[in-house]
């Protein structure tokens, strides 16, 4: 294990995405996952709605193989106009 890291790769990372209920929303965020994580399940994405309804978090459980991988997977996130927040 990297001392940059306190991840052992590969490993399970849960990456939770908010942003605006919109139908497009989940759609979106996955075509996004893909191309960083294409062995992703899309079966495994879990959506919630916020209690007004009028944001969604999404939740995608990817296998990261490298703290590189991580890195522009979040920055792809967090720069899509949809995305409030990428935890």
């Amino acid at each position: 294990m990297s001392e940059e890291s306190l991840i052992e790769y590969p490993s399970d990372f849960p990456i939770k995405i908010m942003g605006a209920a919109h139908p497009e929303f989940a759609q979106t965020i996955l075509e996004v996952v893909l191309q960083h994580a294409p062995d992703f399940d899309a079966a495994t994405m879990e959506m919630r709605p916020s209690s007004g309804g009028n944001y969604i978090s999404v939740t995608c459980t990817v296998r990261a193989t490298s703290r590189e991988q991580l890195d522009n997977l979040y920055r792809a996130l967090t720069s899509h106009a949809m995305v409030k927040l990428v935890l």
